[in-house]
């Protein structure tokens, strides 16, 4: 299955769809992204669309509902999760700006997990 993120205002994704591999294939029997694009803008009479792919290999990510495209690096980049966080340019994900620290075995056998904390702009251990 192919997917697409269909692109509202302030390129914000609305809505992901399937569409059968099939329907995206030319005369040649290749994937073209246009074709995918011109079937949903004839099924749904929206115009705007871009492939996502299910596995990142291309644009950065696998949209989501909420997500925003980023035209200049053909990315859907998600939302950012706090103010502090700053967007990795390569894999265009938020991070925050101290690395999440490593569970012990023993705090990983207790289900223990870290959550980050905006306030103190640490990571509390849970």
């Amino acid at each position: 299955m192919a997917h697409f993120a269909k692109i509202g205002l302030n390129n914000k994704v609305i809505e992901v769809l399937s569409v059968n591999n099939e329907v995206l294939h030319d005369a040649n029997g290749v994937e073209q992204e246009s074709i995918g694009i011109d079937f949903l803008t004839k099924l749904t009479g929206w115009a705007i669309w871009k492939q996502t792919s299910y596995n990142a290999n291309f644009r950065k990510n696998f949209a989501g509902i909420g997500y925003s495209y980023d035209e200049d690096r053909d990315a859907f980049i998600p939302k950012k999760p706090f103010n502090s966080w700053v967007l990795n340019e390569t894999t265009c994900l938020w991070e925050a700006p101290i690395s999440k620290p490593t569970l012990t075995e023993e705090q990983f056998d207790n289900a223990n997990y870290y959550k980050w904390n905006e306030d103190t702009q640490s990571w509390d251990l849970m």
